[in-house]
C-alpha cells in the first residue's frame, strides 16, 4: 500500500508517517516509481506506537516495541527490551502518584482548616475574598 492508505488506515497523517521513517521506526521502502511502500506488518508497527503513545510512551521508548516486532515476534511486547521499558513507565507513574497523593493531602489539610476557620468564625460578618471588606 502506498504512504496516503497506510495513513489512513492508521489514522494519522502522511507527515507522521513521514517523520517515523526519519526517526527509523517505520521502514523506508521505495517502489520502482519511487513511492513509498507499505505492507500489514507496518501497519501492525504504527498500531503499536500509537497504542503505546496513548498509553503516555514518548516516541523514542516505543522503539523496543518496534524492534521486537521486527524480530518476528508476534507481539511488541515480548521482548527483554520491552518489558524493560513496561517496568521503568511503571516506576515513573507510580513516582507520580506517590506525588499527586502528597500535593491530594496537603489540599485536604488546607481545606479541612479553612472549612474550621468558616465555622469558627461564622458569628462575624461575612467578608469579601477579594479585599477583606465587609460586603
Amino acid at each position: 500500500m502506498r504512504i496516503g492508505e497506510l495513513a489512513a488506515r492508521a489514522g494519522t497523517t502522511t507527515r507522521t508517517l513521514r517523520y517515523y521513517e526519519s526517526r527509523g521506526l517505520l521502514p523506508a521502502r521505495r517502489s520502482g516509481n519511487g513511492y513509498r511502500t507499505y505492507d500489514e506488518s507496518d501497519l501492525k508497527l504504527l498500531r503499536q506506537i500509537r497504542t503505546l503513545q496513548d498509553f503516555g510512551f514518548d516516541l523514542e521508548e516505543t522503539r523496543p516495541f518496534v524492534e521486537c516486532l521486527r524480530a518476528g515476534h508476534p507481539e511488541g511486547d515480548s521482548c527483554p527490551a520491552s518489558l524493560a521499558v513496561y517496568r521503568r513507565k511503571l516506576d515513573e507513574l507510580d513516582a507520580l502518584i506517590g506525588e499527586l497523593q502528597a500535593v491530594r493531602a496537603k489540599i485536604g489539610l488546607r481545606l479541612a482548616m479553612a472549612e474550621q476557620e468558616t465555622v469558627l468564625a461564622e458569628g462575624e460578618p461575612p467578608l469579601c475574598e477579594l479585599g477583606g471588606q465587609e460586603l
